[in-house]
């Protein structure tokens, strides 16, 4: 089971990081489909997501953290800068024993293999939300999303009750893994 996650969390990785190497220079201030984010903004979300891996797998609570990822984490080279987060957090992960511990977020303390797919989960549909936005192949992985789907769908009245995300939109029965995931999330395939 460590392995799969692991595997997960790197195809979703993989899956993002070929989108943010696409990015043009023109590209950045591109909107995505989620509201109110450029392309930049979503890249530093995500930026920002895998600068908190680290200090949360050690043991830090969000508190300790604090504002130390506040603003803009992007800087004058968002490509370099997403390398070497990503880099970083999968590197945390990857520590022996990493995936044992608990990890004390915003909303609770839980294991680290949920945190994990949590972040998998955020990467694996955002790499759609920035394929999208940059007008190039928006397949991911189908494997990723399938598991990414399974793990998110007994959340689904959490996802839609936390305001994060848009309601469920409806696809047809025979809809695939990827289509499911997206309306699960609010976006539409």
């Amino acid at each position: 089971m460590e392995n799969r996650v692991l595997e997960l969390h790197a195809v979703a990785m993989d899956e993002f990081g070929l989108r943010v190497a696409m990015i043009r220079e023109d590209g950045w201030d591109a909107p995505t489909p989620c509201e109110e984010w450029s392309v930049r903004d979503l890249v530093g979300h995500l930026v920002t997501e895998q600068l908190w891996a680290p200090p949360l797998l050690a043991g830090e609570t969000v508190e300790e953290v604090g504002d130390r990822f506040d603003g803009d984490q992007l800087g004058d080279d968002p490509v370099e800068r997403w390398t070497e987060a990503s880099a970083a957090a999968q590197g945390a992960f990857a520590e022996p024993g990493a995936l044992d511990r608990d990890v004390h977020l915003s909303y609770g303390t839980v294991s680290a293999r949920q945190y994990c797919m949590e972040m998998t989960s955020d990467l694996a549909v955002h790499a759609w939300d920035l394929a999208r936005a940059l007008g190039v192949d928006s397949r991911i992985d189908p494997g990723l999303m399938a598991e990414v789907y399974d793990y998110l769908a007994p959340m689904k009245d959490a996802l839609a009750a936390s305001g994060m995300f848009a309601p469920p939109v409806p696809v047809p029965d025979d809809a695939g893994p990827q289509d499911r995931t997206l309306a699960l999330t609010g976006r539409r395939p």
